[in-house]
């Protein structure tokens, strides 16, 4: 497939020009009069009227007017007359493909792929803007193999040369790999490794769930005489966050920050505080947290969340109130945390309490699955079984392993035999290729003498009905895959 050469953009296009722009970029009144439209358009039943516009006078063709009503529509949630005007187009440019590719991306992360095969069959070209896109489809896929093949396809039209490109492989590799060798190997071979490449590793590991290995990359940036920016700093916290023993390495990180003169701007402040807060130093978390200058909903939630770690239960509510007075509107995730809080206390009438308003609408959501796990392991530990129970039989939806995990933790401390069984085999049921409820449920049967039926758990256990073949079909995930692999 034919493609212009590189350039070496180092940073991501702006998804469509700005108003002022894009306006001057279109040559006839009628073209800076749609644009000037669709910049100030606040609802989706003007998109019609406009659609008629700009196919009666032609400007369907105009790359500036399309993209800009191709992103428009997704912006208002009204997909439909976007992929029409694009329908109109015998042999769209590559910048309206773009558009459509990342506005898509959101809604359907496979539909980047399927526009890519088609393009490839149209002849159509792609540009060094398409690819970011892709292997940001691909990422969210998981689509190892077929991002191998996107590599190659990149390396022979010497696009890895663009730093923005390179740094979209680098997070694909980091994200998608069994391990950190790829994307390490693929750093080592960039040309040009600043601290965007270095960032983007860092951030990639750590999504990927290997905070270990984020940490050592971030430790060769450190060696290597690269100075890191804020982001470097957030991806490393984050890491530090999510391994279990890395305090010490936080704590480095914001000695860093403080040497360095930064301000304890909302992302920076929200990462140090959720970072002393899952390692169980509150009070460190909480003089991060009164030194911000402007708070999220999500400091507030971290800083919460540290406090049902450490069983502060009243210290969670305290805070949780003067959010409130403050104006930050909770969260689902600021609720969980508040619940869990409760439960880890024993603050039973307080959580109780907090539930109701949550099912009343008060915080502007519907409670879900987490909100009433949260109440049915308060109840649980407080040993009020019967209210666990009936909280489990108010839910609008089919309780989850972890619903009957946390019946069964409660049921099991008071020796309430019948309820346990009960819960053990909904583990079963619900997962019945995991292993371990079977011995919980084989052990209980011991517990309560019935040593045949926990017998018959071990019996079919030993004989392997645990093992079951996977079934395969042909799937949307394949059909992708095979677009990719038709496309490079």
């Amino acid at each position: 497939m034919p493609l212009p050469l590189s350039s070496n953009s180092t940073k991501p296009p702006a998804l469509l020009p700005s108003c002022s722009s894009a306006s001057a970029a279109a040559a006839s009144p009628e073209a800076r009069r749609i644009l000037h439209n669709l910049c100030t358009i606040t609802s989706s039943s003007h998109l019609p009227s406009l659609l008629l516009d700009i196919v009666r006078d032609g400007l369907h063709f105009n790359s500036a007017v399309a993209a800009a009503f191709i992103s428009s529509s997704f912006s208002l949630l009204s997909p439909r007359p976007a992929l029409l005007l694009f329908s109109l187009l015998r042999l769209p440019p590559p910048f309206v493909c773009n558009t459509l590719m990342r506005s898509l991306l959101s809604l359907r992360p496979s539909a980047p792929l399927f526009l890519f095969h088609q393009m490839h069959l149209s002849s159509l070209p792609a540009n060094h803007h398409t690819f970011p896109i892709l292997l940001k489809s691909l990422s969210v896929l998981r689509f190892f193999n077929s991002g191998i093949s996107l590599h190659s396809h990149i390396l022979k039209l010497g696009y890895l040369l663009d730093s923005y490109i390179s740094s979209s492989l680098l997070h694909f590799y980091a994200l998608c790999s069994n391990d950190s060798n790829s994307a390490l190997h693929l750093f080592d071979e960039l040309p040009q490794r600043g601290v965007v490449a270095w960032s983007t590793l860092i951030a990639g590991l750590t999504r990927a769930g290997r905070p270990v290995d984020a940490l050592i990359v971030f430790e060769r940036m450190h060696f290597a005489g690269v100075t890191p920016n804020r982001v470097t700093m957030v991806s490393a916290l984050v890491a530090c966050a999510a391994h279990g023993h890395a305090l010490d390495f936080g704590e480095w990180i914001h000695r860093q920050t403080i040497h360095n003169g930064w301000e304890l701007h909302v992302v920076l402040g929200t990462a140090l505080v959720d970072m002393y807060c899952k390692h169980g130093r509150i009070n460190s978390g909480l003089d991060v947290f009164l030194r911000m200058p402007q708070r999220s909903v999500f400091t507030w939630n971290s800083l919460i969340q540290g406090f049902a770690l450490v069983k502060g239960g009243p210290q969670a509510m305290k805070w949780f109130l003067k959010m409130e007075e403050e104006g930050i509107r909770p969260d689902p995730i600021t609720l969980i945390g508040v619940l869990t809080a409760c439960s880890h206390s024993g603050l039973v009438e307080p959580g109780r309490k907090i539930f109701d308003m949550v099912i009343r609408g008060k915080f502007g959501f519907e409670a879900g699955i987490k909100h009433y796990g949260c109440m049915v392991d308060l109840y649980g530990r407080a040993g009020m079984l019967d209210s666990a129970v009936e909280c489990i039989q108010s839910m609008p939806f089919e309780p989850n392993v972890v619903i009957y995990g946390s019946l069964l933790a409660g049921s099991r401390a008071r020796k309430k035999m019948n309820l346990s069984e009960f819960a053990a085999r909904r583990l079963v049921e619900l997962q019945p290729e995991n292993a371990a409820h079977y011995v919980l449920l084989s052990n209980l049967y011991v517990e309560m003498g019935r040593w045949r039926e926990a017998e018959e758990v071990r019996k079919f256990m030993k004989e392997g009905s645990l093992r079951k073949e996977s079934g395969w079909a042909l799937t949307e995930r394949d059909d992708m895959e095979e677009y990719v692999k038709q496309a490079v």
